[in-house]
């Protein structure tokens, strides 16, 4: 009975995914090549409902990109770097730059002594839509050097080659499209990849502006939709991410509710992201003053929690390390 049981097991489980549910993250990124692809051949299908809809997806993508670097979909390696060269055509950048830039520098923000490569300080207008509209601006450009020199400090010689397929992938693709259709390529390709890539730089804002980088767990703002995280694979739950950063997307809004509720202040869980960008950036001018919490109070009921804070990260940096080697 044993044996049939573990048998039965055996078969239902997953062969070319790590879990079932990346199944939704492999058709996210389906969908969005088509919407790339076809305007380039079909000439009938340029039109701004397709062009919306992928840069829709090719924020979806980048979202997928995190997920991805930070636990691979597949259970070999050489399909999670195959997988990272198709990811990095779809956001124009090399999906690889994520180790460095977000896996091991932004989820310390600024506990090493440097700032956080996309911190929410890099900007500082007065009005706050500029900040949300300037802030790729900064981020990127910052980003991108960063990863340039922990490639050179760190000498991995497979980071460093990974990085240089995804580059050539996504730019020779990118350029070979250009060279079939340059402007259906520029319009219907190009601007879906710059739109994403732009947008998940600008998440780095929307989820930590005003909030406290130096708490155990008011460091990040919540999007607790739950059809938002459906289609966002569950990265509306960000506080969780950063305490937990080796839990798997789809174990978080349960861990969420079970281990950050009850922690965290209630204002930093937000319903509807729509409703905090239009009252955030479109009906509120000036930037909110940053949230005050009870100092005191938080510091002694975090005491348990800040003396495992160091142990969870290095964990995560061992993970990073490990998906760059």
């Amino acid at each position: 009975m044993a044996t049939a049981t573990s048998s039965a097991g055996s078969a239902a489980a997953p062969r070319l995914v790590r879990r079932r549910a990346e199944w939704r993250q492999i058709g996210i990124v389906a969908v969005y090549w088509s919407l790339l692809l076809t305007p380039v051949f079909v000439p009938a299908a340029r039109n701004l409902l397709v062009l919306a809809a992928a840069c829709y997806f090719s924020f979806l993508n980048s979202v997928v990109i995190h997920n991805h670097l930070h636990q691979g979909i597949f259970h070999s390696k050489r399909l999670n770097l195959v997988w990272r060269a198709v990811l990095s055509f779809g956001a124009l950048y090399p999906a690889s730059a994520n180790i460095p830039s977000h896996n091991l520098v932004h989820h310390h923000f600024d506990d090493d002594g440097d700032l956080d490569w996309a911190s929410p300080a890099h900007v500082g207008f007065g009005w706050n839509l500029l900040n949300l509209l300037h802030f790729p601006n900064v981020a990127g450009p910052r980003t991108f050097a960063g990863v340039q020199r922990w490639a050179a400090w760190s000498r991995h010689p497979t980071f460093v080659r990974q990085y240089r397929l995804e580059s050539v992938f996504a730019f020779g693709l990118t350029g070979a499209l250009m060279a079939f259709d340059f402007w259906g390529t520029l319009f219907f390709v190009v601007l879906p990849q710059l739109y994403g890539a732009r947008c998940i730089l600008r998440i780095n804002l929307i989820q930590h502006d005003r909030a406290d980088t130096a708490s155990e767990w008011n460091h990040s703002r919540n999007f607790v939709g739950r059809g938002f995280n459906w289609i966002m694979c569950n990265n509306g739950y960000h506080t969780i991410h950063h305490n937990r950063a080796g839990m798997h997307w789809s174990e978080l809004a349960d861990a969420h509710s079970r281990e950050v509720v009850p922690r965290m202040d209630p204002r930093l869980d937000e319903p509807s992201m729509v409703a905090y960008l239009l009252r955030t950036y479109l009906l509120n001018l000036r930037r909110p003053a940053k949230f005050v919490f009870g100092a005191a109070g938080d510091a002694a009921a975090q005491l348990p929690e800040l003396a495992s804070r160091a142990v969870r990260r290095a964990e995560a940096d061992a993970a990073a390390v490990a998906e760059a080697s």
